[in-house]
């Protein structure tokens, strides 16, 4: 709920009350509004986004002091909750705290650690990096090389070979992968994770930083309010994809260490690779489906701790999908999308006007978003706001991938990987199902390598998040400054 103006100071005294008493508040202090709360039972009306002593005056210029998140004691109907709030004066606007489900259905396919050895004339090229698994990544130098994908073109990636003669990163640009959540203590990870120093050198269990999270030592786990995980699994066997851990690799993963796989702006192996906050938003499991509020969070969180890139390969389904099987059903268009999700549109608001600073390479963020894989004629949102960067998916051949959304909303594309072109077998027994598809880093309990593929517009997002923080580290290299506009 987003209260008028007028009706904070009641609220904020109610709050003030009730942390006295180390109770829960309920009510707001107003007449008129806590007639409606005690009719719906309301349990809880908690500010949405935490205090954050470092950025409060920004976040109430912001206005997002006034947004309130109500929990219910028994079932209510939500739809005649709202019509009853929404005829409150006090109250300026509502939006339910959808849940939003994962925008992928296919499962990692794990690199092998019996996969054929790559052709001799593959090996014989002069790699920029000593990753071994470089010669695999197709997606950033693509030789045209058959046994890495059969119909591989020439030149058919992001050409990042030449852009890593400028940098290959700079530490002090942040990516916030707003996903599940990164498994920080991976090999070739682990390096190019950004750290809360003041939580890391400060009290288990305690706010040092002020920022409103405990302990949130590589980012935080705004699903549960905890550590970030990677590896929840259900009853049912159902469980984290490891699609947190995957994005982040492609964007950061730490190039010239001699292991695994190299990021677009994971650095040269002197630990000048950007950063990786992971600002866990999703999880595995149908109980630790993100929500809105959630996202929220996650946004604003990225914008106060540093981050100037926004790294999400999620969305709604496309308002031009036909049919689907996950996710919300989307919006048409972006007057809708701004209209029904106020809420999330704030918080992204605030981090692409909050982000970075005058002195660094940008003032402002950018938000980049996975443009969706249902083969819709319109890119699904928030991707497809005017504001946000929404990435269409290629195939190792310079065609769209067969899944991918394109068209209006749409602003860039880049290599996501296509399998569904072909299978090819190791021998009777095995699939290559990976063939043409990305290749990053992966938990170990989804890969026994910590490598494996994956595919669609979830990874060609982070592509594009690499190589707008390899230009943002190229930036500040030369101490050139854009403005989010002026860089996008």
């Amino acid at each position: 709920v987003y209260f008028d103006d007028a009706a904070i100071g009641s609220l904020e005294q109610a709050a003030e009350a009730a942390a006295k008493t180390r109770s829960v508040a309920t009510r707001a202090g107003i007449v008129s509004v806590d007639e409606i709360l005690s009719e719906l039972n309301v349990s809880s009306l908690n500010r949405l986004f935490p205090v954050d002593t470092r950025n409060e005056e920004r976040t109430r210029a912001a206005g997002l002091h006034r947004w309130y998140e109500l929990q219910f004691d028994t079932e209510v109907d939500l739809d005649l909750a709202a019509q009853k709030l929404s005829a409150v004066a006090e109250v300026a606007n509502i939006q339910f705290n959808t849940k939003l489900e994962k925008m992928w259905d296919g499962k990692a396919t794990p690199l092998r650690s019996d996969a054929p050895a790559m052709s001799a004339g593959t090996r014989s090229i002069v790699w920029p990096f000593n990753d071994p698994e470089l010669k695999r990544q197709w997606h950033y130098i693509n030789k045209g090389d058959k046994a890495v994908a059969q119909t591989a073109r020439e030149g058919a990636d992001i050409n990042v070979e030449e852009a890593w003669k400028l940098t290959a990163g700079d530490p002090k640009i942040i990516v916030a992968v707003v996903d599940e959540g990164v498994k920080y203590t991976h090999p070739d990870l682990a390096a190019n994770m950004w750290v809360n120093t003041r939580e890391m050198t400060g009290t288990t269990g305690v706010d040092d930083d002020g920022n409103g999270y405990v302990d949130d030592y590589y980012g935080y786990n705004f699903v549960t309010n905890g550590p970030i995980s990677w590896d929840v699994v259900d009853a049912k066997g159902d469980g984290d994809s490891g699609h947190g851990t995957h994005t982040a690799g492609t964007v950061a993963a730490v190039n010239n260490n001699g292991i695994g796989v190299c990021g677009v702006a994971g650095g040269s192996g002197n630990n000048d690779g950007v950063r990786i906050m992971s600002c866990q938003a999703l999880s595995g499991t149908a109980a630790g489906s993100g929500t809105t509020a959630v996202m929220a969070r996650a946004f604003k969180y990225a914008a106060d701790n540093g981050a100037v890139i926004l790294q999400c390969s999620w969305g709604y389904v496309s308002g031009s999908a036909t049919s689907y099987e996950w996710g919300s059903p989307g919006f048409k268009d972006e007057e809708e999308w701004a209209t029904n999700a106020p809420l999330e549109k704030d918080a992204l608001d605030y981090f692409l006007h909050n982000a970075g600073s005058p002195n660094g390479p940008i003032e402002g963020g950018l938000a980049i978003f996975a443009g969706g894989n249902e083969s819709a004629p319109q890119a699904g949102f928030p991707g497809a706001a005017e504001e946000c960067i929404s990435v269409s998916a290629t195939a190792d051949d310079y065609t769209p991938a067969v899944s991918t959304n394109d068209g209006p909303g749409t602003t860039i594309a880049a290599p996501g990987g296509d399998q569904d072109y072909y299978y090819e077998y190791f021998d009777d027994n095995h699939k290559r199902g990976e063939i043409g598809c990305i290749l990053s880093t992966l938990p170990y309990a989804i890969s026994e390598t910590g490598y494996g593929y994956m595919e669609g517009t979830s990874m060609a997002c982070p592509h594009v998040s690499g190589v707008a923080a390899l230009g943002l580290s190229y930036a500040a290299q030369l101490r050139r400054h854009f403005t989010a506009d002026e860089f996008k």
